[in-house]
Parts: structure tokens; C-alpha cells; sequence
């Protein structure tokens, strides 16, 4: 395992300055969110001129561990259009894996298992594996919706959250049965309530111990993203915090 940092922790910077920040941090991977309504880069940018990103991508000196794509809508034309060009940059830039959401909580299982299995034959097709985020509001909110996920959409994988099932609808609940299907990993501390998704490192509830032991019974050896999100109501200082989440996560594995 190794530990990388998502790009959002730096939200609030330009895309170059942020990057700036995580080489200054000593990072070498990064976990890099390509959202349409995000700071950085986003979908459209990307299908408009996917080789003028990879080389702007090249050059930054900083590997991509995984791409983290939100779109402008849940599914459409386009939106495969952009997934199409986000999987093509993935190849380009040998990034193993993207995550995507699953549907919002309530959706038909069976339509947004379709949805899936198209979306994950695109990623494989460049070589890419699909994952979705275990995240409230969505499918995925309920570790066992999550896992009939994986059941239902053969080589789908799971980009395991664990804020979400620390102070969402399904708080408390045991998500050990994920862990097969994990396939990268993304962490923050976090408490019992909604507005304590994201707290200052050891003052939460996850216990990333037990989460590096159980992802080594599964033999993972891919990353695990610092993501600290810089949102504009944080309590407190972000950088500190992804440097002691950094260091700390370094020690575990």
C-alpha cells in the first residue's frame, strides 16, 4: 500500500498551486478529481482536448493514482462522451482505476446495475477499472447496496469511504463484507454526526488501524488517499492536517 493525496484537499488553490503544495509535502501519487462543478479540472475540459491534458498532466512530475470524476448529470449522452475521454486520459496516463457515484438512494437497483455494467465495459476497454463510492444519498450508502453493486456488475469494484458509515443514515453499520471488493481507499477523520464529517486527525472515529489490517487480509496493494476536503465552512487549517494524516498513515503501512 501506498499513501497518495486527492486534490481537493487543496480546493481553494489554483490546479498548479495545489499540485505545488503536494510535491512540497512530499507526495509522489495524488488522487485527482476531475469534477464539472469542481475548482479544477473538469469532464468537458477533458473530452474537449484529452492529449493537451495528459501533457499538462505529464509535466506536473506528480503520478495519478486514481481519478475521481462527478459529472454534470447522473447519465446521459455526453456524460458517456466524458467518460469515454476520462478512461482514455486514465490510459494514457497508466492511472489504474476511476471512481464514479452510484445513483441516488431509491433508484432502481436493476437500472442502475445496466447503467454500471455499460460504464464499466467502457473502463475496461481502455484498461481501466470502474469503482463506485461508498458515499450517503446514493446506492452505495448501505454497505450491503454496495456489495449487491459488485454482485450485480461483473469486475466493479468499490472506492471505500468510511466517513460515510461513521455519521450517515447508516452509522454504526458494519462494512467489513466491502473490503473483497475494495479497490482504493480514501480517508479523513470523522465523528458521530452529520456536521462532524471531518475533523481534526485523532479527534474522530475511524479507526484506520483496523481498516490497513483488514485491506492486508485482502492482500490490497494500492493506495490510500489523504482526503481532507478544503470546504469553505472547515473549523480549522487544512494542510496540518493532511501532513498528520499523511505521516500517519505512512506509519501503518
Amino acid at each position: 500500500m501506498y499513501v497518495a493525496c486527492s486534490t481537493l484537499c487543496f480546493a481553494k488553490l489554483p490546479f498548479d498551486e495545489a499540485l505545488r503544495v503536494m510535491r512540497e509535502m512530499r507526495f509522489v501519487k495524488i488522487d485527482l478529481a476531475i469534477h464539472e462543478e469542481g475548482p479544477h479540472l473538469k469532464p468537458s475540459e477533458v473530452a474537449a482536448d484529452v492529449g493537451k491534458i495528459a501533457v499538462r498532466m505529464k509535466a506536473t512530475n506528480l503520478a495519478v493514482a486514481a481519478i475521481h470524476a462527478q459529472f454534470a448529470e447522473h447519465d446521459s449522452a455526453e456524460v458517456r462522451v466524458h467518460l469515454k475521454a476520462l478512461c482514455r486520459l486514465a490510459r494514457i496516463l497508466a492511472v489504474p482505476l476511476l471512481t464514479v457515484a452510484a445513483a441516488p438512494a431509491g433508484a432502481d437497483l436493476a437500472v442502475e446495475s445496466e447503467r454500471l455494467i455499460e460504464w464499466t465495459a467502457i473502463a475496461a476497454a481502455e484498461g481501466v477499472i470502474l469503482t463506485v463510492e461508498t458515499k450517503v444519498g446514493t446506492l452505495t450508502a448501505d454497505p450491503l447496496g454496495a456489495v449487491e453493486l459488485c454482485r450485480l456488475v461483473p469486475g466493479l469494484g468499490i472506492t471505500l469511504d468510511p466517513s460515510h458509515y461513521h455519521c450517515g443514515p447508516h452509522a454504526g453499520a458494519n462494512y467489513d463484507s466491502l473490503f473483497p471488493h475494495v479497490r482504493h481507499v480514501r480517508l479523513r477523520d470523522t465523528g458521530k454526526s452529520p456536521e462532524l464529517f471531518s475533523v481534526r486527525v485523532g479527534q474522530g472515529e475511524i479507526e484506520y488501524g483496523r481498516i490497513v489490517t483488514q485491506l492486508e487480509r485482502m492482500r490490497y496493494d494500492r493506495c490510500l488517499s489523504v482526503d481532507i476536503q478544503d470546504v469553505p465552512d472547515n473549523a480549522f487549517p487544512v494542510e496540518p492536517e493532511v501532513r498528520k494524516l499523511k505521516y500517519l498513515l505512512e506509519s501503518l503501512v
